[in-house]
């Protein structure tokens, strides 16, 4: 007969509220709570508690912050907490092998993506950015590497063609909570069956970077109109207008046609045609139809309002950047 294990949970961001909110649901007890020390956020720039940090005090669960698990200090104190096990989930702290070896089954992280495809910080974005046609949830066996530990569990997700970094960050977060549960009670009763991962086929996701952002009108509509959704609702795809203001691009989709033909095609970046309806660019292979812009300091606007409000920063035949 299996007990209720005693379980540590790490987490940082939204993409972790979920699995924690499911383990609440269980006759496992969270003991503990670790998470990132609270941050300086908004234009008063106040430290604000990290959405795990706000869900684990709605639930009077012990929050710890430490900026390090290095320490020895910090490694007792995790070791006092005597769990079974811990799960991760975007923690965003090195685990040294102090704490990896601490719970009597170990640490189990909740990763974005089907491994060993996708390892690293940024899994979603770099699946919508690759075209991928479906990614899912791992469920691993932490260990020292980078995501390299054995998985126990893969839950497949279709990437569909309108999926933004947002929306497909929201379905994988319910699957890492779904995905769990089972594992938490195959560990428990001794029947996980880990399976290595084949080092060959792994690749790499980068931290999306700020200097990724800018559009290059040379590539194809295909390839921009992912950019633009795998870095939905940020950091934002952006273009530059002729005055030199940054211009984001929040919405956007490829067309087969553009709405006016010419007989010369024009360079990549040109606008070839400006209505309520869209904003149609030429790029290095198709068109790609502008529908959601945002100017610096103003608020995102559909492109009927971008349209009616600064129908003259887009006109036919305005080059973007």
């Amino acid at each position: 007969m299996t007990h209720k294990l005693n379980i540590i949970y790490a987490g940082t961001p939204e993409f972790a509220v979920a699995a924690l909110a499911a383990l609440l649901h269980t006759p496992h007890h969270v003991c503990a709570v670790y998470t990132q020390p609270d941050r300086p956020a908004g234009r008063g720039r106040e430290l604000k508690a990290s959405p795990v940090k706000q869900c684990a005090l709605q639930h009077n669960i012990p929050v710890y912050q430490p900026a390090s698990l290095k320490s020895p200090e910090a490694q007792a104190e995790l070791q006092a907490l005597q769990a079974d096990i811990m799960v991760v989930a975007a923690y965003g702290l090195l685990l040294p092998p102090a704490v990896l070896a601490a719970p009597r089954l170990g640490c189990v992280n909740i990763h974005a993506s089907l491994l060993p495809r996708w390892r690293g910080a940024a899994p979603i974005h770099r699946a919508i950015l690759a075209g991928d046609s479906e990614t899912g949830i791992t469920i691993m066996q932490m260990d020292a590497g980078l995501d390299t530990g054995a998985m126990l569990a893969r839950v497949a997700c279709p990437i569909l063609s309108g999926d933004t970094t947002q929306t497909l960050h929201d379905r994988l977060a319910a699957l890492g909570a779904q995905g769990l549960l089972p594992v938490l009670d195959q560990l428990n009763a001794g029947t996980a069956r880990p399976v290595v991962q084949d080092a060959s086929l792994a690749c790499y996701a980068a931290k999306i970077d700020k200097t990724e952002t800018p559009i290059n009108w040379h590539q194809s509509a295909l390839e921009i109109e992912r950019k633009v959704r795998a870095f939905s609702p940020k950091p934002t795809a952006r273009t530059q207008l002729g005055d030199g203001r940054s211009l984001h691009i929040l919405t956007a989709c490829v067309i087969d046609e553009p709405a006016v033909r010419t007989d010369t095609p024009a360079a990549p970046g040109t606008i070839i045609a400006a209505h309520r309806q869209g904003i149609d660019v030429a790029t290095g292979q198709g068109v790609l139809r502008l529908l959601q812009l945002q100017l610096p300091g103003g608020r995102p606007l559909s492109i009927a309002d971008f349209w009616n409000a600064h129908h003259t920063l887009v006109a036919v035949g305005t080059v973007l950047l």
